[in-house]
C-alpha cells in the first residue's frame, strides 16, 4: 500500500466529491433569500405574479435541494472511511457542528419547504411568507454550521489535548470562532450572487425567446438588485476582511495566492503571471504597485514575507493550483460588478429591457458564479495545507491507514460514474422546469388562491 498515493487520492476524492455538492447548496442558499424576497414583495404589493415567481422558484429550489441532500450525504461518510485518523483526532468536535447541522438546520429547512410548496392553500398567506422565512433561516444557518466546522478547522479554538486527540473545552468558542464572521458573510453573499445570476439569467432567456416575459421582467430585476448589492458586499466588507485574517493567521496562505515568493516591501497585486514553484518565480507578471501591501497592512511600503521565509512543510504543496484558483474567484467576482453595475444602470434608464445585447450577457454569465464558488472554495482548503487542522493536524497524518489506493481509485471512478448521472437528471429536471416556465405555474394554481390571498395590482410595467 503507497500510504502517500492513498493520501492524495483520498484529497482528490474529497475534491471531487465536495466540488460537485457544493454546486447545489450556493444556489439554494442564494435562492432562499430571493424566494423570501418575491414572497414579501408579494404581500406588499399586492401583485399575484410576484407569488407565482416565488411558488416558480420553489420548484428550482426543491429540485437542488434534493440534489444537494444526495451528494451531500456520501461527503461526510468519507470522515469515517478516508480521514478516520482525523475523525479520531478532532472528532470531538468537528461532529458537534456536523450533528447541530443535521439535528436542527437542515429539519428547519426541509419542514418548512414543503409547508411552502404544499401548505399555502391550508395555511394562508401569512404562514406562507413565514415557511419561506424559515427555509432561509434553517438554510442560512446549515451553511453556518458547516462553515463552523471549516473556520475551525482553519482556526482551531476551545479545545484541550488529551494523549492523542483533541476534546472540546469551551463550546461557545467552536461556535463564536473569530474566523467565522468574515468566511460565513463572505460565503453567503457568494451564494446570493449565484442566486441572482440564475434568476436575472433566466428571466433574460425569457426575455430573448419572447416568453413569460411579464415574470421575465420581474426576475431581472429583482435578480440585478439584489446582484450588484451581493457583488459589491463580496469585495467590502467580506472579502476584505477574510484578506486581512489570512494575513494575519495564515501568511504562507497568501503568499500562494499572490504568487509571492520572495518578501517585497510595497508588494503589489498580480493581475496575471504564471508561477513555477520550482525555480521559485512568477512568469510574464502584471502587477499593480504597492496594491497588496495597502489591502493587507493598510501601508504603501508594507513588507508582505514571501513563500521563502516559510520552511517547506508550512507551505502549501500545490501553489499553482492555488494560485490559479484564487485569481479564477477574484477575476470573476470582479466581471460580476460590472455585470450587475451596468445592468441597473440600465434598468434606473429604462432601457434594460429593451437592450437584447444585455439579456445575452445576463444569459450566459449564468454559470459562472458556480464557478466562481467552486474557485473560492478551492483557494480556501489549497491554502490551508499541508494542515487538515491548521498547526496541529497534517493532512497525510489524518488519512486512513487501512484504506489501499486500489480501493480509493474504485470508489471514486464509482462517485463520478453515478455523479454524471445524478447531473445529468438534475439538468434535464431544471430544464424542463424552466421550459414550462411561471406560466404554467400559474394555470395550475388559477382559481384554487386561499380566501386572504390579496389581488394583483401591478409592479412591472409591460411596455
Amino acid at each position: 500500500m503507497n500510504d502517500v498515493l492513498a493520501t492524495y487520492l483520498s484529497r482528490a476524492q474529497f475534491a471531487f466529491t465536495i466540488g460537485f455538492h457544493y454546486l447545489f447548496p450556493q444556489l439554494t442558499m442564494g435562492l432562499a433569500l430571493l424566494m423570501l424576497i418575491l414572497k414579501t414583495l408579494y404581500l406588499w404589493r399586492k401583485d399575484e405574479r410576484l407569488n407565482i415567481s416565488a411558488r416558480f422558484w420553489a420548484r428550482i429550489f426543491a429540485i437542488t435541494f434534493i440534489m444537494g441532500v444526495v451528494t451531500g450525504i456520501p461527503m461526510e461518510f468519507q470522515f469515517g472511511t478516508n480521514w478516520s485518523r482525523f475523525s479520531m483526532y478532532a472528532g470531538d468536535i468537528i461532529g458537534q457542528t456536523l450533528a447541530m447541522e443535521g439535528a436542527f438546520a437542515f429539519f428547519i429547512e426541509s419542514a418548512f419547504l414543503g409547508i411552502f410548496l404544499f401548505g399555502e392553500q391550508a395555511f394562508g398567506q401569512k404562514m406562507h411568507w413565514f415557511s419561506a422565512f424559515m427555509v432561509w433561516l434553517g438554510t442560512w444557518a446549515s451553511g453556518g454550521f458547516i462553515i463552523a466546522s471549516n473556520a475551525w478547522m482553519q482556526h482551531p479554538v476551545g479545545y484541550t489535548i488529551t494523549g492523542n486527540h483533541l476534546t472540546i473545552s469551551n463550546y461557545w468558542a467552536v461556535l463564536f470562532n473569530p474566523w467565522i464572521l468574515a468566511q460565513y458573510s463572505h460565503t453567503m453573499s457568494a451564494a446570493v450572487v449565484t442566486g441572482a445570476f440564475a434568476m436575472a439569467g433566466v428571466g433574460a432567456y425569457y426575455l430573448l425567446v419572447r416568453k413569460h416575459e411579464e415574470y421575465a421582467r420581474i426576475f431581472v430585476t429583482v435578480g440585478v438588485i439584489v446582484g450588484l448589492i451581493a457583488t459589491a458586499i463580496q469585495i467590502f466588507p467580506t472579502g476584505d476582511a477574510e484578506g486581512r485574517q489570512v494575513t494575519d493567521s495564515q501568511p504562507a496562505k497568501l503568499a500562494a495566492m499572490e504568487g509571492l515568493f520572495q518578501t517585497e516591501n510595497g508588494a503589489g497585486i498580480v493581475i496575471i503571471g504564471q508561477p513555477d514553484a520550482g525555480r521559485g518565480t512568477l512568469d510574464n507578471p502584471l502587477v499593480v504597485p504597492n496594491a497588496l501591501s495597502v489591502l493587507t497592512y493598510r501601508h504603501w511600503t508594507a513588507q508582505v514575507r514571501g513563500l521563502n521565509t516559510f520552511p517547506a512543510d508550512q507551505r502549501p504543496d500545490s501553489v499553482a493550483l492555488l494560485y490559479y484558483s484564487y485569481h479564477i474567484m477574484v477575476g470573476l467576482g470582479t466581471i460580476f460588478i460590472a455585470i450587475m453595475a451596468l445592468a441597473v444602470l440600465l434598468l434606473w434608464r429604462k432601457m434594460l429591457f429593451r437592450s437584447r445585447w444585455m439579456h445575452w450577457i445576463l444569459f450566459l454569465a449564468l454559470p459562472f458564479p458556480f464557478i466562481a464558488n467552486i474557485a473560492g472554495w478551492f483557494t480556501t482548503e489549497l491554502g490551508r495545507q499541508p494542515w487538515i487542522v491548521y498547526g496541529l493536524l497534517h493532512t497525510a497524518q489524518g488519512s486512513s491507514p487501512q484504506v489501499g489506493d486500489g480501493n480509493i481509485l474504485f470508489t471514486l471512478l464509482g462517485f463520478a460514474g453515478i455523479y454524471l448521472l445524478l447531473g445529468i437528471l438534475y439538468v434535464v429536471l431544471v430544464v424542463y422546469e424552466t421550459g414550462r416556465g411561471p406560466g404554467h405555474v400559474a394555470m395550475v394554481d388559477e382559481g384554487d388562491e386561499p380566501s386572504d390571498t390579496p389581488q394583483p395590482q401591478g409592479l412591472i410595467n409591460k411596455a
